[in-house]
């Protein structure tokens, strides 16, 4: 008998140990990333308050149409970048949930790049 091994438990485990290393402030929020099948969201997360400072999903009714692929990950990016500039953040903490950097991660930091973040 083939044993899979279970993705989301070793997902979960990884985020566990990056959690412990990444934290965000008041000064300098943590951009979180979550990822499923069809969305990817993101949120501008403070850890010492416990406040979810800003947020952007492609489930908004702004996305409508783009789904879950790089361009649209690329715009959510750019938007949670501009919600956060308005109040007045410029440098976050990445924090990739877990997932390896690359395609639709990926893709999202680059837009809060572009969007004016620093991380």
């Amino acid at each position: 008998m083939i044993k899979r091994p279970d993705t989301k438990a070793q997902r979960a485990k990884r985020h566990k140990r990056v959690r412990g290393k990444v934290s965000g402030t008041p000064e300098r929020p943590r951009l979180c990333v979550f990822r499923s099948e069809k969305h990817i969201y993101a949120q501008i997360i403070d850890d010492v308050n416990g406040n979810t400072l800003v947020s952007a999903s492609t489930v908004e009714k702004d996305f409508e149409g783009l789904g879950s692929n790089k361009t649209a990950a690329r715009t959510v990016g750019k938007t949670v970048a501009e919600r956060v500039k308005a109040k007045g953040i410029d440098t976050v903490v990445f924090d990739r949930g877990g997932y390896v950097y690359h395609g639709r991660v990926q893709e999202l930091a680059e837009g809060a790049r572009e969007g004016g973040l620093e991380f």
